[in-house]
C-alpha cells in the first residue's frame, strides 16, 4: 500500500495491489449489491445505497460508523471507461445537508500480471485538515475492497 498527501496541492494519492483481475475490481465499484459489501472505512457499513452508474448520473451514499452516526457522501459520474477508469464528484454533507468537502476523485484499474494496480487521486481538498481525514478514511476503505476481492473470486467473471 501506498499513501501520499501532497499538501501544498491538498491532493490525496492511493495505490493498492489487488489479486483479481480489473473487471473484477470495477465490477466491485459499480454495482450496488457489490458495494454495500466493502464501502466505507473500517468496521463502518452502508444503510443507504443510490447510485445511476452512468456519465452524468447521481449517487448518494451513507456511511454508518460504529457509533450509529451516519456520514452522507454524493455525486456525480463524469467520466467512466470500463474496465480502467472511473471519475465523479465528491460531495460531503453535514447533518443538514451542507456540503463541506468538494472534490473530484479518479479511479484508475491496471493490469499487472494477472492481478490489478488501483490508484485513487482525489483532489482539491478546501483544507490540509480534510485531504488527512479522507487519507484514514479511503485507506481503510481500499483495505476492505483488497479483502472483498480476495474473498470472492480471482475469475474474470463479474462477482
Amino acid at each position: 500500500m501506498e499513501t501520499t498527501a501532497d499538501i501544498s496541492k491538498r491532493t490525496l494519492v492511493l495505490t493498492r495491489r489487488l489479486n483479481a483481475p480489473r473487471e473484477l475490481v470495477f465490477a466491485a465499484w459499480t454495482d450496488p449489491k457489490h458495494l454495500v459489501r466493502w464501502w466505507g472505512p473500517k468496521d463502518f457499513t452502508l444503510p443507504h445505497c443510490e447510485q445511476d452508474f452512468r456519465v452524468g448520473g447521481a449517487y448518494r451514499f451513507c456511511m454508518r460508523a460504529p457509533d450509529c452516526s451516519d456520514h452522507w457522501v454524493r455525486g456525480e459520474y463524469t467520466h467512466i471507461d470500463p474496465p480502467r477508469r472511473l471519475v465523479f464528484t465528491w460531495l460531503r454533507e453535514d447533518n443538514e445537508g451542507d456540503i463541506w468537502c468538494d472534490t473530484v476523485v479518479c479511479i484508475t484499474l491496471k493490469e499487472q500480471g494477472g492481478a490489478t494496480l488501483l490508484t485513487l487521486e482525489q483532489t482539491t481538498f478546501a483544507t490540509v485538515a480534510h485531504c488527512e481525514e479522507h487519507a484514514v478514511g479511503w485507506g481503510e476503505c481500499l483495505d476492505r475492497l483488497v479483502r472483498f476481492t480476495e474473498q470472492h473470486g480471482s475469475s474474470t467473471s463479474p462477482l
